[in-house]
């Protein structure tokens, strides 16, 4: 890492949902609203672009835990606004706070673990395991 991420840096994202984040099982009575998955993906991409200024250009974020609770429903066509707060450190782990809010309430919070990776050893780990 060029440098430690700080204690309270925070990264922001603000994205319009659309019907392709929708859950899956939308129709039939069940309202199209923004589904888990889709709302973990940007929450986790909101926590890798918060530290990715403290990175080598040979180096990356992988996500290795994850601690969310979803707790409301967002309707296709709300913008939400995603945030990724650090909380801790500790050798090439980063450990964030995350929320995520529509334009009416908190729609999720939770605590979210990333590595730093170097790439070239993580792609050829994963040749290995491809042969």
């Amino acid at each position: 890492m060029k440098s430690r991420p700080c204690i309270g840096s925070t990264g922001e994202l603000a994205f319009k949902t659309e019907a392709k984040h929708a859950v899956e099982f939308a129709g039939n009575g069940m309202p199209a609203v923004l589904s888990t998955p889709n709302l973990v993906g940007f929450l986790e991409r909101t926590a890798r672009e918060t530290i990715s200024a403290c990175l080598e250009n040979t180096e990356r974020s992988v996500g290795i835990e994850l601690d969310l609770k979803h707790l409301a429903p967002t309707p296709i066509g709300q913008t939400v606004h995603c945030t990724a707060r650090v909380i801790h450190t500790e050798d090439r782990q980063v450990t964030f706070q995350l929320e995520a809010r529509d334009s009416r309430e908190i729609i999720c919070r939770g605590l979210h673990k990333r590595a730093v990776i170097n790439l070239e050893k993580f792609s050829r780990r994963v040749l290995e395991k491809s042969a």
